[in-house]
């Protein structure tokens, strides 16, 4: 019998600042040629639904004063907003949680190694360059390669 060990991967989300509530995953799941995100978080406010930025940043790094050392969205082709390979769709809290899945080409699972996930305070307007004027940096994580038996 042969067991499939294709790379995955998986950042730990935490918050940061006043969000230091904010925790949850993202899986980025191999799915023919293209990535399967996956992600769960709690710990916001629950006392309104909101829209949040959510993208894959070039930093290594959930350091730094406002995780400055996420750096920018991941964007190799040097694509404007919102074609940057980590720009992926908002995430919706309601209730304190939010749960989003979107299947994308934009990336390698290999290519995210060691980058970061980032979600912002506000809603990323899809227009505003270069990152979408989502707010300030409020949780991050950094995707780690997994295996999946």
């Amino acid at each position: 019998m042969t067991i499939n060990r294709s790379r995955s991967a998986k950042a730990i989300v935490q918050g940061y600042g006043e969000y230091r509530a904010l925790y949850g995953e993202v899986l980025f799941l191999p799915r023919k040629n293209m990535v399967l995100v996956s992600a769960s978080i709690s710990g916001f406010p629950k006392d309104r639904s909101m829209f949040h930025g959510f993208h894959i940043h070039e930093g290594k790094s959930c350091t730094g004063i406002g995780l400055a050392d996420t750096k920018g969205h991941y964007d190799p082709k040097q694509q404007a907003h919102p074609f940057h390979a980590g720009d992926l769709p908002p995430l919706l809290s309601s209730g304190g949680i939010a749960y989003m899945q979107v299947l994308t080409n934009r990336f390698t699972i290999g290519e995210i190694l060691g980058k970061t996930v980032v979600i912002h305070s506000g809603a990323d307007d899809f227009r505003s360059q270069p990152s979408g004027d989502s707010g300030e940096k409020i949780a991050c994580g950094v995707i780690r390669p997994i295996c999946i038996y």
